[in-house]
């Protein structure tokens, strides 16, 4: 006779549902209601005992009830979405990790696309990032192991190990002829997930990486460190969201009220009521109301997006870039008594106006093409006084030569320009003078 060890509440419906027809659940208020046989689905509920049944009975190797239960429970939540998942403790545990900072791995935010592992996006200054790893790449093996087929859990239990250990990935990626064999090694993976720096002279550049709990007091404090430094007084501000996979809902909403005096900054609608949820911003605006540029590219998600959409329908920012990602929905962590949680899709968020972005993204304002700056030599060049042989030498020009190389002494002999290093934030910097601009003259009318 086969054994079922019930650990979990689902099973007990099922066998409830057989035996008697309806099934008795506790609910809030420790109150039993009814439910009628005919609601439930009883032929896919028999169809379930019967594969359970034949797989205890006749699979070719002995498999464990607890095991085989957890496998349904993985499969039923991976089938509605991408972003629903059975966590049992140990990626429970992990995902506490990840949110708080601090975590072991390679650095990438990935989720799952036609059976393949897409990168949402690598996160700052980590393996990943340096070894090459881009927004949009698609995994598809790991090491020598396919992942077709593989569960996301599954996956990222391979890709994390001890550190100084490497693991290969081969990615295929938009535009390359041929897959990329890219080798990581892994590390302790500290997330500092937000850096500021002072671009010009009152312009200043805040960089937020992910959405984590102490995401908020971060930008704050780095806020401040900007303003000061800047004579306490910003005459613009570039908001960098690019890869910038999301996190924390609340974390979002912290950082859109920091630069908003009022206004709806994002609100949810889910079946439940407590899915149902609406939040304002409070009246103060960190920056006085300075202008900002939002930087956004497709590996900005979620919780990036919250922020730009928020910024962008209150008129508070103008945002630069690419497509956003497109991820429009809300989960919850719902725990669970045996230290293992699931990870729900319980709600779509929607920006002040209305938008959904699920699967559209935010669009930028203004396009930024993906584009590499290089420097083209020409072949064939005008020839110049200097260049013939055995010319004058202007002595007062080799002076004035001598005295720029002494005061560049301290500059690093590979330094490049701005528009070389990262093209769209050039010309964000570029858009946020021309904004302050504009401000100043109709202030000063």
């Amino acid at each position: 006779m086969m054994k079922f060890y019930l650990h979990n509440i689902f099973m007990l419906i099922v066998l409830s549902a057989l035996a008697t027809g309806f099934v008795a659940a506790q609910s809030d208020d420790n109150e039993l209601s009814e439910t009628s046989a005919e609601e439930l689905p009883l032929d896919e509920i028999r169809t379930f005992t019967e594969v359970f049944a034949k797989v205890k009975n006749d699979y070719v190797e002995d498999v464990d009830d607890r095991k085989l239960l957890e496998s349904a429970i993985r499969g039923m939540l991976e089938g509605l979405d991408p972003h629903s998942a059975y966590l049992d403790k140990e990626a429970y545990e992990e995902l506490q990790q990840g949110t708080s900072g601090e975590f072991g791995g390679l650095g990438i935010e990935v989720g799952m696309k036609d059976g393949f592992i897409k990168v949402i996006s690598p996160i700052d200054d980590t393996p990943a990032q340096r070894a090459g790893i881009k927004a949009g790449d698609l995994i598809i093996r790991l090491d020598d192991t396919p992942v077709k087929g593989m569960s996301l859990n599954d996956a990222v239990k391979l890709m994390r190990g001890e550190p100084k250990t490497d693991i290969t990935l081969t990615v295929v990626r938009e535009g390359e002829k041929k897959p990329l064999k890219i080798t990581i090694t892994r590390d302790i993976i500290t997330v500092k997930s937000v850096r500021y720096r002072t671009l010009e002279p009152g312009f200043g550049y805040l960089r937020v990486s992910h959405f984590q709990t102490h995401t908020p007091d971060d930008v704050q404090r780095e806020l401040q460190k900007l303003i000061a430094e800047n004579n306490n007084k910003l005459k613009g501000m570039i908001l960098d969201l690019r890869n910038n996979p999301g996190g924390i809902l609340s974390a979002a909403v912290a950082i859109s009220d920091f630069f908003l005096e009022k206004g709806l900054i994002v609100y949810t609608e889910g079946r439940v009521k407590d899915s149902k949820l609406k939040f304002n911003a409070t009246p103060v605006d960190i920056l006085d109301n300075a202008p900002i540029v939002v930087l956004v590219n497709g590996g900005s998600a979620s919780a990036s997006e919250i922020v730009a959409g928020a910024l962008q329908d209150h008129k508070r920012a103008v945002i630069m870039g690419q497509q956003t990602f497109g991820k429009g929905s809300v989960q919850t962590i719902l725990p669970m008594a045996n230290d293992a949680a699931l990870k729900l899709t319980t709600a779509r968020y929607y920006t002040p106006s209305g938008r959904s972005i699920q699967a559209e993204g935010i669009t930028p304002d203004i396009i930024i093409d993906k584009l590499k700056v290089e420097n083209i030599d020409n072949e064939i060049s005008t020839v110049k006084e200097a260049d013939l042989s055995r010319h004058l030498i202007n002595e007062k020009a080799t002076e004035q030569a001598d005295l720029e190389e002494k005061k560049s002494d301290t500059k690093k002999s590979n330094d490049k320009p701005l528009s070389v290093t990262d093209y769209a934030l050039y010309e964000a910097l570029n858009v946020l003078k021309g904004l302050a601009i504009l401000q100043y003259n109709a202030l000063a009318n």
